[in-house]
């Protein structure tokens, strides 16, 4: 399954822009209470449940620490039907090593 990879520099163009889209942090409720971007959470391990819930024809950036859970996550989204997905490169950690150091590693 092909799924467009987003950077955080351009997850930081897109926030820039107030472009019109979802972030979606597929991570658990412990790792989202020490950083997130302000995404929705849904953990990967609920998302098959959630995916009736979520608009298949919005443009989502899925994230989660590093970017595998998320890759995952993306895929599973894409064979859904969902019509415009993108995985952050690196995850949340590539956006602190890259946009923002102040937030907390973990």
């Amino acid at each position: 399954m092909n799924v467009e990879i987003v950077t955080p520099q351009e997850l930081k163009k897109l926030r820039d822009e107030k472009a019109d889209f979802v972030l979606l942090d597929v991570r658990e409720p412990d790792e989202f209470a020490i950083c997130n971007l302000g995404g929705a959470l849904i953990p990967l391990g609920t998302l098959p449940q959630k995916l009736n819930e979520l608009d298949k024809n919005k443009h989502y950036v899925v994230h989660c620490k590093l970017g595998g859970r998320s890759q995952r996550a993306a895929e599973m989204m894409a064979a859904a039907g969902f019509t415009h997905v993108a995985n952050l490169q690196g995850g949340i950690m590539g956006w602190i090593n890259e946009i923002d150091k102040t937030m907390p590693k973990y």
